[in-house]
């Protein structure tokens, strides 16, 4: 069976990680190793996963104490401090959700099947009231999505060790830059992308995506999730960020790249020319040209 470490970050967890822990031990035909960092938390989360560990040596509890102030910083930290090379396969998960017992055995033949080293899938979002809805990420992908978005939600990532050890020792040698990315998943997609590795999105949701008050990054659907976005592009966050893992990722000296980087009016106008080849999703390909065109207007880029 494939081996496969599966990288948990957590924060204030305790309601909902027992289940999703269950979860990812219900895996089937793969070998599973789970490996946890909690961020200092407040409702006694270290505790439990230090309880869990004692009872279940397939559980692995990084060294308490730190605190990341967010799931990016989290991830890297695992990323950095896990020995991925007894494994096939990396995984991460995030502490809330709930796995389908074949979403990692899944993950394995597509990549087997595929000759690929990274996986994503689409997503099935629920809500405490009884609400689901398939959140759709598996559109084909265009030349520079990667610079845009990530590949779907983190936790439905499975990476090839290969992979994995680059990204490793990729993050490890930018650590202080890496800390300015807000979100690991849109970065390790970039990496993957940009150094010619083959990532495939499957049109399959392996996974139950727990929507709730706390989730630092949900769905985006409804209107409080629009305005969220719309603030971030309104403030140059979304373009900051994307010129940065253009440059993590080592492509900033692309001429394409190089082109809008420097947030100027003409290069985001450039950009919004080439919306078609920054995002999967048609109603995305729109909203990404409107945005070009709006920051171009405001003129203004956050740092």
């Amino acid at each position: 069976m494939p081996s496969i470490a599966v990288i948990l970050a957590a924060y204030n967890g305790s309601i909902w990680i027992q289940e999703q822990i269950a979860s990812i031990f219900a895996q089937k035909d793969v070998d599973v190793t789970l490996f946890v960092s909690v961020d200092v938390s407040a409702d006694g989360t270290e505790a439990l996963v230090e309880r869990m560990a004692a009872v279940d040596g397939r559980i692995v509890v990084l060294p308490h104490g730190q605190r990341f102030g967010g799931a990016a910083p989290n991830f890297y930290r695992l990323v950095r401090d896990v020995d991925f090379a007894a494994f096939d396969y990396v995984a991460l998960a995030d502490q809330d959700d709930i796995w389908l017992m074949d979403k990692l055995s899944r993950a394995c033949s597509v990549l087997a099947a595929a000759g690929a080293d990274a996986y994503s899938s689409n997503a099935t979002a629920f809500w405490p009231d009884g609400r689901q809805m398939l959140i759709r990420k598996s559109q084909p992908q265009v030349k520079w999505d990667f610079l845009f978005e990530a590949a779907g939600p983190g936790c439905t990532y499975v990476l090839s060790r290969k992979l994995a050890l680059e990204i490793q020792h990729h993050l490890m040698s930018k650590w202080d830059e890496a800390q300015t990315i807000g979100l690991h998943d849109w970065l390790f997609y970039a990496y993957a992308r940009a150094n010619g590795y083959r990532w495939v999105i499957d049109d399959f949701s392996g996974i139950r995506y727990r929507q709730h008050a706390h989730n630092q990054v949900g769905v985006n659907a409804g209107l409080k999730a629009f305005l969220h976005r719309f603030t971030k592009i309104a403030n140059g966050w979304g373009f900051t960020q994307a010129a940065k893992i253009a440059h993590m990722a080592g492509v900033a000296d692309d001429p394409f790249v190089s082109r809008w980087a420097n947030g100027s009016r003409t290069g985001l106008l450039y950009l919004g020319l080439h919306f078609y080849q920054c995002r999967r999703r048609f109603r995305d390909q729109v909203f990404f040209l409107l945005s070009c065109v709006l920051l171009s207007v405001l003129g203004k880029r956050r740092q």
